[in-house]
């Protein structure tokens, strides 16, 4: 069922509405989407990545990494201000694996959709766009993991809610979620878990669009937000009436994390997965996070092809 706000609802909202703008540019003080990136973070060569790259690889062009980059929105990877360039934390990362393995970036923007076939098919060497390592994928792609894939739990500034870790802070709670989403169904799970521990079920609301699911929450319609992390932290620098007060993975209760994607058994996934310790270890990794607001992503080690998403 889609709860849609009402009249009043909407009306009450708009006195808000002219706060807009002021969100987009307090946002743009903690974001810089500008094309230039001043504050990009740069790489040292690795010379035990740059050895692990087959001898028979061969990169699309000679000398360059040609990765692939969905701009689906801040602050993983959107279009800068002049509306060509594409920026983010994750064309930060590809940039500092470039300069790993001693190599030139070239990022080719491309539709989430159409990333798998133009892997496959050689038009780049490599995805770095916030993919989820699954065991249906691992039939055809290869993984080295750069971020845990991570929801957000986020309520309004002034809620009395301060943490939700595990099921039982949720019970009873108006919770907004994708339907069809991997939280959707560890919601699904955790109400269970809590009716069982005779504890109240958790109401699941959906709405049609982010704008009717923030409304919800501000009007007081709902409690909680569950989106994909990211998305959420740049929300509550742009709008600033949200707050943090949880984290879940996308694989609860197992960790799920964000893999670069290569093809199958291309054998670049080793020296990737080289490469990102190195950054982690010299804290080149970190840098990049914490420039982005994504240090509760952060991972303690890359792995090449870890368990991924069971298929459902």
């Amino acid at each position: 069922m889609t709860f849609l706000p009402d009249l009043k609802t909407i009306l009450a909202a708009m006195a808000t509405a002219s706060l807009i703008g002021l969100g987009a540019a307090q946002a743009a003080e903690e974001f810089d989407l500008s094309p230039e990136q001043p504050g990009r973070v740069h790489a040292t060569r690795d010379e035990a990545a740059i050895a692990a790259i087959p001898k028979d690889f061969k990169f699309v062009t000679s000398g360059v990494f040609t990765v692939a980059v969905a701009p689906g929105g801040p602050p993983l990877a959107t279009y800068a201000t002049d509306a060509k360039t594409v920026v983010g934390a994750d064309p930060d990362y590809a940039y500092a694996v470039a300069d790993a393995l001693g190599l030139k970036l070239e990022l080719v923007p491309v539709a989430w959709i159409d990333w798998p076939l133009g892997l496959t098919s050689g038009k780049y060497d490599a995805v770095i766009s916030n993919v989820g390592v699954t065991e249906q994928r691992k039939e055809k792609f290869d993984f080295s993991t750069y971020r845990q894939g991570l929801h957000g739990f986020f309520v309004k500034s002034d809620s009395k809610i301060t943490h939700i870790k595990e099921p039982k802070d949720a019970a009873g709670l108006r919770i907004i979620v994708g339907a069809g989403t991997n939280q959707e169904r560890i919601l699904l799970k955790w109400s269970d878990e809590d009716v069982n521990a005779g504890l109240k079920p958790i109401e699941l609301q959906y709405y049609d669009d982010d704008a009717a699911s923030l409304l919800a929450l501000q009007s007081n319609r709902a409690d909680v937000i569950v989106q994909p992390h990211a998305q959420l932290v740049y929300i509550a620098a742009r709008d600033r009436n949200i707050k943090r007060v949880g984290t879940l993975s996308a694989g609860w209760p197992d960790r799920s994390d964000v893999a670069i994607t290569t093809r199958k058994g291309s054998g670049l996934a080793a020296a990737l997965t080289i490469a990102t310790n190195g950054l982690i270890k010299d804290g080149t990794y970190a840098r990049i996070l914490d420039h982005w607001h994504l240090a509760e992503e952060a991972l303690p080690k890359s792995e090449t092809n870890p368990p991924g998403l069971p298929k459902y």
